[in-house]
């Protein structure tokens, strides 16, 4: 058995409870083929009167039961299982954030989570109940022969250990073989949803044509990768088979050849030939069972490597509620951070305080590593040196739940999801009124919500598809302006991508939500550095400047003072 999904399934008390049933039903359906033969046997031999076919009956009819009860408390496990491994994955990939999940393709994190343990049914529902058949039945038909017809039994005996055997051997194969297949269709998986998501990139540059021979190839290795694990899948039945029929074949054979000789007696015979087929029977729906079954373990074993890779999430936060609930001083100190894999770091000895309530736009090349020191203030990574200070408290004293919620963040490429624009905007509100989601984006400069077909509970596609990026952009301000508690904004080139009237739209959006709060803007367009205090470059990781603006251009001074005064 599968020991990381053994240790699950014991953490799990729904799901033990409906394994327990699962195997105590499968099993006792094996036991009751001792009865049955039993019955049968003395029927046909003459030895039971008609009376007899009652019980017989009675008999198929509990066996009919309880492998219905079986179905439907394994199709439950299976459930559990899945729903148990999919909530890990998904708070083991919250816990890692987005600087280390880079490191996980997004289509094969998807196509695992998704296909990829779907396949664990016929691991949960059909293999590990045969483990429990085959575990005890064969036994007990082999007691039961023994006392029956001791050569029979001696040949059942000597025969039987040949499924496993020859089943381990083909097994191996066919593990490696699905392995290689399940590889294959992950990586078919994770190529086609990029290149569906980059695909007007690809038109634009002229290279979807490439991309198309590329997904062919891909795909025509997933087949390949498919056909071998049949082949083999196949093999594996036709060895199985012609073992379980060479063994029953010299079963009957003695026994044909004594009962017409007059030294077995036909009760006795009919029973052995009853029971015989059923002490291999077991063994060979393991065997089928184990290939079937091979790709969810393939599932599982990604999984679980995920779960448990060397990547390990950061160390838990403290349980400290930051101190107050209006515009906070944020310090760095001598913070140098490096991500696992990587020889230069992101960050190195960097020192910067960031006042109550006032605008820093972070300018430098891509890759400087302005992007690293947002996730710093969001806690998706930590310093490796030094340390972030809220208030003068470590934020790694602080209780990240209640420091996330003073928090605003608008991302460089926000994600929408495929849900009503109100949906979208309570993301981080989800209390908030249909009254407070029209506020929020009316101050986001978001009018084109009342044009759409439903308005506000107008659904949009997965990542905003039919909607523009100044338009997606605007909805990801209105999240920030749904959350007015929130005293610290966050925001990643909000204007990337945008057109002259889209960029001007979020300027002054931007201009207002920053208004009584500590604002960190990484910025590459002057109207988005306007708006800030103070610009610091950042260049390979280190502060290079830092300069104070005497001027704002967005707004006047006036207005300035009324907001820090909020």
């Amino acid at each position: 058995m599968h020991k990381d999904l053994l240790r699950l399934m014991r953490a799990e008390r729904s799901v033990r409870r409906h394994l327990a049933v699962t195997m105590v039903a499968a099993v006792l359906a094996g036991l009751l083929v001792l009865v049955q033969a039993e019955l049968l046997a003395g029927v046909l031999s003459g030895r039971f009167t008609a009376v007899a076919l009652a019980g017989l009956a009675a008999v198929v009819g509990v066996r009919a039961l309880l492998a219905w009860t079986q179905g439907v408390f394994a199709g439950r496990t299976a459930t559990g299982v899945k729903s148990a491994l999919r909530h890990r994955l998904l708070a083991r990939l919250r816990d890692l954030g987005p600087g280390r999940l880079t490191q996980h393709r997004s289509g094969e994190l998807v196509t695992l989570t998704g296909r990829g343990l779907d396949g664990l049914d016929a691991y949960l529902t059909g293999y590990l109940p045969s483990i429990a058949v085959a575990g005890v039945v064969p036994l007990a038909v082999l007691v039961r022969l023994f006392a029956a017809d001791l050569a029979s039994a001696l040949i059942v005996l000597i025969t039987l250990p040949l499924i496993p055997v020859f089943g381990a051997l083909v097994g191996m194969t066919t593990k490696a073989v699905t392995e290689r297949q399940f590889l294959a269709l992950s990586r078919l998986g994770g190529h086609f949803l990029d290149v569906v998501r980059g695909l007007p990139t690809l038109r634009a540059f002229g290279r979807a044509r490439y991309q198309a021979g590329v997904i062919q190839q891909v795909a025509d290795a997933h087949r390949n990768a498919t056909m071998r694990t049949l082949r083999v899948a196949f093999l594996s039945s036709l060895v199985l088979e012609l073992c379980a029929s060479l063994s029953l074949a010299l079963v009957a054979v003695p026994i044909g050849l004594r009962l017409l000789g007059g030294s077995l007696d036909l009760t006795t015979a009919l029973l052995v030939l009853l029971l015989a087929p059923e002490a291999y029977l077991p063994l060979r729906a393991m065997g089928t069972r184990f290939h079937a079954s091979m790709e969810g373990v393939a599932a599982a074993d990604a999984a679980f490597a995920v779960l448990d890779g060397a990547d390990e999430p950061e160390p838990a936060y403290g349980r400290v509620h930051p101190a107050g609930q209006g515009a906070p001083e944020i310090r760095l100190e001598n913070v140098t951070v490096r991500y696992p894999g990587r020889d230069v770091a992101a960050l190195e000895d960097v020192s910067l305080t960031i006042g109550p309530g006032e605008r820093v736009a972070l300018v430098g090349e891509s890759g400087g590593g302005k992007s690293t020191l947002l996730h710093l203030v969001l806690g998706f990574v930590r310093p490796s040196e030094g340390r972030v200070l809220v208030d003068g408290t470590d934020l790694r004293e602080l209780d990240l739940g209640s420091w996330r919620a003073r928090l605003a963040f608008v991302a460089q490429r926000p994600h929408l999801f495929a849900t009503s624009v109100a949906g979208n905007i309570r993301l981080g509100a989800p209390a908030a009124s249909l009254e407070e989601v029209r506020s929020a984006a009316a101050a986001a400069h978001a009018d084109f919500v009342d044009a759409l077909p439903q308005g506000f509970d107008t659904v949009v596609g997965e990542r905003g598809a039919n909607l523009s990026a100044g338009q997606r952009q605007r909805i990801a301000l209105a999240r920030a302006f749904c959350r007015p508690a929130a005293s610290v904004l966050l925001l990643d080139e909000p204007t990337a991508r945008l057109d002259g009237r889209s960029e001007a739209a979020v300027v002054a959006a931007t201009s207002d939500l920053a208004q009584g709060r500590t604002a960190v803007i990484v910025a590459h367009r002057p109207a988005m550095i306007d708006l800030a205090d103070r610009v610091i470059r950042v260049h390979e990781g280190r502060v290079v400047s830092d300069t104070t603006r005497v001027h704002r251009k967005a707004e006047p001074a006036a207005r300035r003072g009324e907001g820090s005064g909020r």
